[in-house]
């Protein structure tokens, strides 16, 4: 079983010292290394060589969350599991590779999401997000847990998450033009098409953002765009609304025993992911400049 770690980049710069650091503490190391660049005008390609990873670069205004990590399975035709990662993720654990792999021995796993725990500079808002949707317990998913989950069904992250090639070919891939949730899409594909996903508690990394108020109310308006074109993935998989509930009481719990100072705080964020949602659902009602200026993912309307 070859596996290939592909990272997207653009100006890391010596921001992935710690990225290299926990890559060569690994106890099992991917066979391939690739990062897809889109074209950083700092030392970003440099320091991923000096690494011994593959460096393929591409226009930034080409850059896309699904085509551009479809386009890693063409340039490593002979790698059986792909390891996606961001260049702000950093592995947490010895064997995190080895245990994002491990699931795969179950020729029927699809996919593997690994655990995301909080930089230590995460605020509690971010940690709270992290704790919320990345738990100590490993667990399989298939088409029969969507009844209890929902759209949880489909949870994964390409922050640190592992495909097996053959199943990302029977679902079509990665879709070519998303705004987001790129790794959603397959998830779900996959369920549907009787592949099992599945969460390994053990393979685990340091992820989170510490966002503004602004950048979650884009980030929130980019995931609304994504479900209101992607129609068949709310109709699969249910509503996001009881998620968000428990999610909210979740928050108001913790900050209640670690920073009730930000209850207020995160009462307005969620009025304004919620507002932001609900604008990107309506996002066919409005002018470009406008879906352009609201977006997180501004590259994506280059084409509109």
């Amino acid at each position: 079983m070859i596996a290939v770690l592909v990272c997207p980049t653009l100006n890391a710069g010596e921001s992935t010292n710690n990225f290299f650091s926990a890559l060569s503490n690994q106890s099992i190391k991917p066979e391939i290394l690739l990062a897809i660049d889109s074209s950083s005008d700092d030392n970003t390609v440099d320091n991923f060589k000096k690494y011994g990873f593959k460096a393929h670069q591409i226009p930034r205004y080409s850059f896309n969350h699904g085509a551009t990590r479809q386009l890693a399975l063409s340039l490593c035709p002979d790698a059986d599991i792909i390891v996606y990662m961001t260049q702000d993720s950093i592995l947490a654990s010895h064997d995190s590779i080895k245990n994002i792999l491990a699931p795969f021995k179950d020729e029927k796993i699809g996919a593997v999401c690994g655990r995301q725990l909080p930089h230590t500079n995460a605020s509690p808002l971010a940690a709270h997000a992290r704790l919320f949707n990345y738990s100590a317990e490993s667990s399989i998913k298939s088409l029969d847990d969507i009844s209890r989950l929902g759209i949880k069904a489909a949870f994964i992250s390409n922050s640190f998450a592992a495909y097996r090639r053959t199943a990302l070919m029977d679902v079509g891939g990665f879709p070519s033009d998303v705004i987001f949730g790129e790794d959603t899409f397959v998830a779900a594909k996959m369920l549907k098409a009787g592949w099992k996903v599945a969460y390994s508690a053990d393979a685990s990394c340091y992820h989170s953002h510490n966002y503004s108020m602004i950048e979650e109310f884009r980030r929130y308006f980019d995931i609304g765009v994504f479900h209101s074109r992607e129609k068949w993935f709310i109709a699969s998989l249910g509503k996001p609304e009881g998620e968000g509930k428990k999610f909210v009481l979740s928050e108001i719990k913790y900050l209640t025993q670690h920073a009730p100072w930000l209850i207020p705080s995160a009462i307005v964020r969620t009025g304004l992911k919620l507002f932001g949602y609900k604008l990107g659902q309506r996002e066919q009602d409005m002018p470009l400049w406008i879906k352009r200026k609201l977006s997180m993912n501004k590259g994506y309307w280059k084409n509109e």
